[in-house]
């Protein structure tokens, strides 16, 4: 068997010491006798699961004691209608729109409450991040929302909106665990899981405490859909994703034991995306649209001189074994996803593959 480099924007690649023990493990978990895949979720065995995942979570991302942490079905997508549904208290908040889901996110809470779009990148076609220093806050908002790493275009927050008495909302689903991160900055963070931590299938909630049991009182919330009931049954209102969260799990030990944390991991990211956008700041054939100081480490946009060319590149690329580098639809060129589970030589060997590429096409 002879393994691609996949550089899908999700779902992606996952570690493959992470798959080999899930591999080992399919049949049967410990002594058990069964699969994680058919064992209740209500036994002492998947009891233990769930709860060493979520412990391992809350020590690589050092989550402070007043936070809960939720694993709720649905992605993100679904955040976008709970995130108003129980934090717009004051009927409007702010959001940043600095791509397709964070403007996905305003559509869908404007139909809780007043959204204000206090800042958009969309003059530019999304290709930088507005200064969060100079917008212009609401001061009725009950929350800023922000999508911290913009899959489909490119970009990444390097500073955050930080405004006084106003929760920081984040979607994270894009960079979680690429980096180390101050919870603390935060009301609350959310992230689907398909990108750097799971199998697609489930979202992960960070809340403050205070958020959660101060939540807005004028509409009623399906269960389903209210965080404190999530929460406060220990994401067991229902059956949860089961293998999912155990996926999870591995991942996480993953990063412990193998990487050494998020310091590490940064660094190892750092260096994967340096090399290709060095190359691409260098290359007189392709070329990366992003303002340089609002690069993703996590999702590198790149073009050649034309749409065939892209075309030509993307199908080349795939049978040399670099699968999934075609760019999102609505941007067009190519993406190069490169979360935590590529391996830096995926990186090197598709530099050294756009080289020779470069010279029999440029």
């Amino acid at each position: 068997m002879s393994r691609v480099y996949n550089f899908s924007a999700g779902p992606s690649m996952l570690p493959e010491s992470v798959l080999r023990t899930a591999q080992a493990e399919l049949l049967e978990y410990g002594t058990s006798g069964q699969s994680v895949m058919e064992m209740s979720h209500r036994s002492a065995v998947y009891d233990a699961i769930i709860k060493e995942t979520e412990a391992s979570l809350r020590r690589v991302l050092s989550i402070p004691d007043n936070y809960k942490v939720g694993f709720i079905q649905g992605g993100a997508s679904t955040q976008f209608a709970m995130v108003p549904m129980n934090l717009m208290t004051t009927g409007e908040a702010d959001y940043l729109v600095t791509g397709q889901f964070s403007g996905k996110a305003a559509q869908e809470a404007g139909k809780f409450g007043k959204v204000n779009i206090v800042a958009s990148s969309k003059d530019k076609n999304f290709t930088y991040i507005p200064d969060v220093d100079a917008v212009e806050y609401s001061r009725n908002a009950s929350y800023i929302h922000i999508c911290e790493n913009n899959t489909i275009y490119g970009t990444r927050y390097t500073k955050l909106p930080q405004v006084a008495g106003v929760p920081l909302v984040a979607d994270m689903s894009s960079c979680i665990l690429s980096r180390p991160t101050d919870v603390s900055k935060y009301g609350l963070v959310y992230f689907g899981v398909q990108k750097n931590v799971a199998p697609a299938g489930m979202a992960v909630a960070i809340l403050r405490e205070d958020l959660m049991e101060n939540a807005r009182t004028d509409i009623a919330r399906p269960a389903m859909l209210d965080y404190k009931t999530l929460i406060d049954a220990e994401s067991m209102y229902n059956t949860p994703p089961c293998y999912t969260i155990y996926m999870m799990g591995l991942v996480l030990k993953w990063i412990e034991n193998e990487v050494g944390g998020l310091a590490a991991m940064e660094a190892r990211n750092n260096a994967k995306a340096k090399l290709l956008y060095d190359f691409l700041d260098a290359s007189e054939f392709f070329t990366n649209p992003v303002n340089p100081a609002d690069r993703s480490i996590m999702n590198v946009t790149f073009t050649s001189p034309s749409p065939e060319l892209d075309k030509k590149f993307c199908a080349a690329a795939a049978e040399a074994g670099f699968v999934n580098l075609k760019g999102h639809r609505s941007v067009g060129g190519m993406r190069a996803s490169i979360y935590n589970a590529m391996p830096a030589e995926g990186v090197e060997q598709l530099v050294a593959f756009m080289k020779e590429f470069e010279k029999a096409n440029g």
